[in-house]
């Protein structure tokens, strides 16, 4: 009876907690990848997509995806370029996407486009080697977010010369 008691106040305090937190609901790998947060999964990249990105509905999806950062430095980890990685018979289906290619593309020398048969909509984050870092899906992002992100968390490296 006391170890019944202790578990259901600890699940109690869990869940004010998590309530406190505003992460009172947790989505799964699958729901959180369909929302296009495959790899962004630590919270302060959720807070630091807050301060870019002005779209409650956007964040609250990302808070619900996330997990605790156990170095807050690893938020701060900044990319030398990327890839939009799209299949082209699936833009019909992404405005923003296709928006950001045709209107925003130009503003960011350091993103390439890449057309691959029946892939969803992706940033593929490179490091300064161009070895790929971390996937994260856009298909449902905005063309404004898709900016504002890029902006964050791509620092192109300064060849010298």
């Amino acid at each position: 009876m006391i170890r019944f008691t202790a578990t259901v106040c600890s699940l109690v305090v869990l869940s004010l907690a998590s309530a406190a937190l505003g992460i009172s609901e947790r989505l799964g790998a699958k729901e959180c990848e369909d929302l296009g947060f495959t790899g962004l999964a630590l919270c302060s990249d959720c807070n630091t997509l807050a301060e870019y990105v002005k779209d409650e509905e956007l964040v609250s999806d990302c808070r619900k995806c996330c997990s605790e950062d156990s170095d807050d430095s690893i938020s701060k980890m900044t990319f030398s370029g990327a890839i939009l990685e799209v299949c082209m018979r699936k833009l019909v289906f992404y405005p923003e996407v296709v928006a950001f290619i045709e209107e925003e593309k130009d503003k960011f020398p350091y993103v390439k486009v890449q057309y691959a048969y029946s892939s969803p909509p992706k940033l593929i984050m490179l490091d300064s080697d161009g070895d790929k870092k971390e996937t994260i899906r856009i298909d449902n992002w905005k063309r404004e977010h898709i900016q504002q992100f890029l902006k964050g968390k791509v620092k192109p490296a300064v060849l010298a010369i």
